[in-house]
């Protein structure tokens, strides 16, 4: 029987290419749809996804080099938890019987042979910062709605260059609206950051940090770098002068004194479905 590896584990040359983790994520979508289960890729994948006419551009980016994917993450409804267990493992999926145990009501770990690893998140992403997906995953498929996916980077405290990228590519592909069709609504981004002063924090911190980082990369034509940072600058400037709550008020007089994010869980270090740890990327 062959055993599970992690995807740091898997060297380059057996690496699967994207195509594969892209007809299995679509794949996975379509099956649980017919199943009536409500299922939706999240990520850098679901990035790639919604921004196809871009699609070369995000080649040159190069943002993982030549493994491009690690893993497939989706999100679905708290209320398919059972269901989707049954569901990937009829797919040839193992789960992480740890993971289920400490995790399960928020988060299944698979691994599998074609794809090494599968991450589904129920009703909310709890990284850094909260987002809540309620009524928000019947709006678009096979992924999350741009919004979402723009939330999922920049709610990351200690954003690296691989979700910069991420979110170059996201924002160059999409206009800002009020709408979710092919659009980053921004009342979507505003319900999350509007009422909570550290995940606002965050968030423009780092859509600063994307808009001052656009000149390092030569695979941005000109047109492209107007475009981005004419869109984040609008997007600030939407978020500065939309009315906060109360609540949000009062966290924003502590400011950074206090800490204002979640630790994320170093899951990484328990032990998969044989012995042994290894680093997660996103």
């Amino acid at each position: 029987m062959n055993r599970f590896r992690l995807p740091p584990e898997i060297p380059e040359e057996e690496w699967p290419p994207p195509s594969v983790f892209i007809e299995e994520a679509k794949a996975c979508v379509k099956e649980a749809e017919d199943k009536g289960i409500i299922l939706r890729i999240m990520g850098g994948l679901a990035i790639y996804l919604h921004s196809q006419e871009y699609k070369q551009l995000w080649e040159n980016l190069e943002r993982l080099g030549k493994k491009v994917f690690t893993d497939i993450d989706f999100v679905s409804y708290g209320k398919f938890r059972g269901q989707l267990l049954k569901f990937f493992q009829n797919r040839g999926f193992t789960i992480n019987q740890t993971m289920l145990y400490y995790y399960g009501k928020k988060r299944h770990i698979y691994y599998g042979q074609r794809i090494p690893m599968v991450e589904v998140f129920f009703d909310k992403l709890e990284m850094n910062h909260t987002i809540d997906f309620k009524n928000r995953l019947e709006v678009d498929s096979p992924t999350i709605p741009p919004a979402e996916l723009l939330l999922q980077k920049i709610q990351i405290v200690r954003m690296n260059e691989k979700d910069i990228k991420d979110a170059i590519i996201l924002i160059r592909a999409h206009e800002l609206g009020k709408e979710d069709k092919e659009k980053i609504n921004q009342a979507s981004i505003g319900a999350s950051l509007l009422s909570d002063w550290g995940f606002y924090y965050t968030a423009t911190t780092n859509l600063q940090k994307i808009r001052d980082s656009l000149g390092n990369y030569d695979a941005l034509g000109e047109e492209d770098i107007r475009v981005v940072e004419g869109r984040i600058n609008e997007l600030l400037s939407y978020l500065k002068e939309e009315p906060k709550s109360m609540k949000w008020k009062s966290r924003a007089l502590l400011g950074t004194k206090k800490k204002w994010y979640s630790e994320v869980d170093e899951w990484d270090i328990i032990s998969s479905p044989r012995q042994g740890s290894a680093e997660k990327e996103k």
